[in-house]
Parts: structure tokens; C-alpha cells; sequence
């Protein structure tokens, strides 16, 4: 991951894009069913993302401030980075260039760039499926070391042989989800992630919509389809199986997972080799004789309260293809079924600690759930109680402004990565199907309003 990832992907515009933007009147904008809809592309533009929440307290803007400087340091050795790691920073969406290729040999490394990475690529982590001896893995398999890097002298350890796992179909690829509005997906109650999971529950099950009792609780029905903390049975949010139940173990475990520094969360090194141990561990802990409390907090926390308060993105009102062709795509969405699973807006508890952050609604076009994605997109891999198929029911705002989409990256077409839901076994074959039976001007419409959240 990249802290400068999530930052959104650069305003070129890709041919189609230029077309849509052209015919901006809505009375010209007209297509024929003959023409095919295509992606518009990334939109350009403001941003509209990497601020703070309107409302927070001074205290709480400094708190912000502190995990933005740590959001965009990037880790060296003697601050704990590696042994293992997959980059010296972390974040969100992939950005237009892939730092992991220029990282391979940054700061004197001498690793090989693995062959799943390209400069025009999405980063990714790796996962095998599979130990060798057949038993589930599932576990990230860092793509970097710090031999030869500067500051790690003795220290030499080889990359793992990913050509040969990938020969053996065990490998499988992540990028990382994005983290602006965490702070409102940690606030909403479980109750309103299962009020919403029993919402249209008969146009959902018509549909093939569906889910599992994926961890059960004394009081809680065998319908519970969500993930869940195995140990006090709150329902998971976070990452690509919501496998993640807050902000904090989050940010606790990229540090340790993807730059290989230790915390108090995470207090053991994952390669424990002697000659490569270059810091203390944990290397990330509080320092209790700070000044005050802020320059006294660990880089997980700053890092948590940067996701905290990171204001969610904004969307367009009118771009790509006008306020029209977005409005008409906003009720196509709707009807044919992609809020079903893609809820539009929930919203936070009314007793949050933070005001800026309590009984707000969450546009993150999430139901937080996870559902059976089918043969076409399952991993293989297993996280908390979600099962090899089954995926977090991604958040759509910011679309418009990545470059890459699904779990692994595979894409950059929009088109192709709504086609990639369908599959054997799928949730969401049905509304694929709708979707397929649409007039092309009817997709155009859903491709604009997809791209312009």
C-alpha cells in the first residue's frame, strides 16, 4: 500500500471521457441503442477528497494534522521498516504510476520486481492459498526485504518465489481499499447494518441476493450474513472480507503487514531473523515523556485518527455527461438492483464521541456485508468467518476517480469490472442480468453516475 495512494489518480482523460464531457447539454446528449456505452474514464477535476471533516474541534484538527504527517512519511530502517514489507508507506487506491517497481532498488535494495507488479499496474499484495503442505495459508507474503538497503547491513534474505507459486495457481493478489470516510463507516451501529440487511429482503431473495450465518451469537438470527469479531461478535467493516472491526487494529496490522514495523498491537517481528533486526521492538510505542498528548501518541494511532477524520469524498454534480444523463444512472442503479447490495447511504450512531462524526449519514454506497461473489471472483482465501468466495460489498464513493477496480486490480474498465460479478454462483447474477437487458443509453447513464460519485 501507499500512503500517497490515496490520493486520487491524476485528471487525464481518456478519449471516451473527452467525448462525454463534450456534450455537456443534455439535449444533445443522445445515443442510439446501436451505440455501445463504454467506461468514461477517470474523471478530472478537484479531487474532492483529503480533508479533514467539517466540524472537528482544534484538538481534533491537531490530531488530524499529527496522522497526516505520519500518513505521508515514508518508513526507513532504523524506524523499524521490514525486515519484510511490501512498501515504506500505506494507504489507499493505486495511483496512475506503481511505486513498488522504482521500490524494488530504492535506498540500495537489491530485490527483483515481482511479476505480477507493472509501472501501470495497481499495487498489490500477495497471498498463497495453500502451505506447502496443502493446509489453508491465506497469509500476505511480503514482495520486499531490506537486504542491501542502507542502514541493514548483514541483513540478507531472499524473496519469495512467486513465479513458482503463481506456476501452482497459489497465488492471489490485493490492493488496497481506500480511507477517506473510514471515520463515518466506523460510527455506524450494527443495528443499522442489520436493519439494512433485512431491508427488501423478498426483492433481494428474488433476486438471488443471499447470505450466511457467519458467526453466531446468543440472540442473533441464523440469517446474520455479516462477518463478525470472533470475540465479542460485533460485525466486521474493514477491508476486502470486512475483516477488520476498527480503525485502530487496522492501522495496526498495515503497519506490521505492510511495512513490517511493529507495534503495540502487533508487538512480534514476522521474519525474526537476527542478523536483520535493526530496532527495538515493538518499534512503534507511545512515548510517555512527550510534551503533550499528541507528540506522545504511536504512529498507529496518529494513523487511525487521519482515517478517523478524513472527510469523505464529494461527488460531481454534472460530470461526466451532465446533471441529467447522472440523475437518470442514479434511478437505473436503483432499479435494476445495484443498491441492494450497494446501500446508497446509512447512517452513524447518535451517541458517537465525536461530533462531527455522530448521526451523519454515510453515503459510501455500502451494505458492509458479505456476499458470495461466485467462482469468478473467489481468492481461495478465507478472513475472519468470510469464506473463499465471499467479499465485503465494496464502497462506491470515489469511484469516479480510481483507476483500478476489484479485489486484485485486474481492471481498469468499468464495463468489464461490472461483468466480472457475474459468475457461477454469484449473488449478483441477477442484477447483472438486468443490467445486460438495459438499452445502451441506459448504461451510458449508469456509467456516467457511477463515475461521477
Amino acid at each position: 500500500m501507499t500512503k500517497r495512494g490515496w490520493v486520487y489518480a491524476g485528471a487525464a482523460l481518456s478519449a471516451a471521457s473527452i467525448f462525454l464531457l463534450e456534450m455537456q447539454d443534455v439535449s444533445s446528449q443522445t445515443f442510439q441503442s446501436s451505440s455501445r456505452a463504454r467506461d468514461p474514464g477517470v474523471r478530472g477535476g478537484d479531487p474532492g477528497a483529503g480533508g479533514p471533516i467539517a466540524g472537528l474541534t482544534p484538538n481534533e484538527q491537531a490530531f488530524f494534522d499529527r496522522g497526516r504527517v505520519d500518513f505521508n512519511e515514508e518508513e526507513r530502517v532504523r524506524d523499524g521498516l521490514g525486515p519484510r514489507m511490501n512498501l515504506d508507506s500505506f494507504g489507499g487506491s493505486s495511483p496512475a504510476v506503481n511505486p513498488q517497481v522504482a521500490f524494488a532498488s530504492k535506498a540500495g535494495g537489491t530485490d527483483f520486481v515481482p511479476p505480477f507488479v507493472f509501472i501501470n499496474g495497481p499495487i498489490r499484495e500477495a497471498r498463497f492459498v495453500r502451505n506447502p503442505d496443502g493446509t489453508p495459508d491465506g497469509g500476505v507474503h511480503a514482495l520486499f526485504t531490506v537486504t542491501g538497503w542502507f542502514g541493514a547491513t548483514g541483513c540478507t534474505l531472499a524473496q519469495p518465489d512467486f513465479a513458482a507459486q503463481m506456476a501452482k495457481r497459489n497465488v492471489i493478489f490485493r490492493t488496497p481499499t481506500p480511507v477517506f470516510g473510514a471515520g463515518l463507516i466506523e460510527q455506524i451501529p450494527d443495528s443499522a447494518i442489520l436493519a439494512n440487511q433485512e431491508a427488501g429482503a423478498g426483492v433481494k431473495r428474488n433476486l438471488g441476493i443471499r447470505g450466511r450465518a457467519n458467526f453466531t451469537v446468543a440472540g442473533r438470527t441464523t440469517s446474520d450474513r455479516t462477518n463478525r469479531n470472533g470475540n465479542d461478535g460485533t460485525i466486521t467493516r474493514f477491508g476486502w472480507k470486512a475483516q477488520n472491526v476498527s480503525l485502530l487494529l487496522f492501522s495496526g496490522e498495515a503497519y506490521n503487514v505492510e511495512m513490517g514495523i511493529t507495534n503495540e498491537m502487533f508487538q512480534n517481528e514476522r521474519d525474526q531473523t537476527p542478523e536483520c533486526q535493526f530496532a527495538m521492538v515493538p518499534n512503534d510505542t507511545q512515548n510517555f515523556d512527550a510534551p503533550n498528548a499528541q507528540a506522545g501518541s504511536t504512529a498507529i494511532q496518529n494513523f487511525a485518527n487521519f482515517q478517523r477524520f478524513l472527510a469523505p469524498p464529494t461527488p460531481s454534480p454534472d460530470t461526466p455527461g451532465g446533471v441529467a444523463s447522472i440523475g437518470r444512472g442514479r434511478d437505473v442503479f436503483s432499479n435494476i438492483g445495484c443498491a441492494l447490495c450497494h446501500t446508497p447511504t446509512l447512517r452513524t450512531a447518535t451517541n458517537s464521541t465525536v461530533v462531527a462524526l455522530r448521526d451523519r449519514p454515510v453515503n459510501l454506497y455500502s451494505d458492509l456485508l458479505v456476499h458470495d461473489m461466485g467462482v469468478g471472483l473467489a481468492d481461495g482465501v478465507t478472513q475472519g468467518s468470510a469464506g473463499p468466495r465471499e467479499f465485503r460489498s465494496a464502497p462506491l464513493w470515489g469511484l469516479g476517480q480510481r483507476i483500478f477496480f476489484l479485489h486484485d486490480g485486474r481492471t481498469s474498465d468499468l464495463v468489464e469490472a461490472i461483468q466480472q460479478h457475474r459468475s457461477d454462483g454469484s449473488e449478483a447474477n441477477g442484477v447483472i442480468r438486468r443490467y445486460n437487458d438495459l438499452r445502451e443509453n441506459q448504461k451510458q447513464d449508469l456509467l456516467n453516475f457511477l463515475r461521477s460519485l
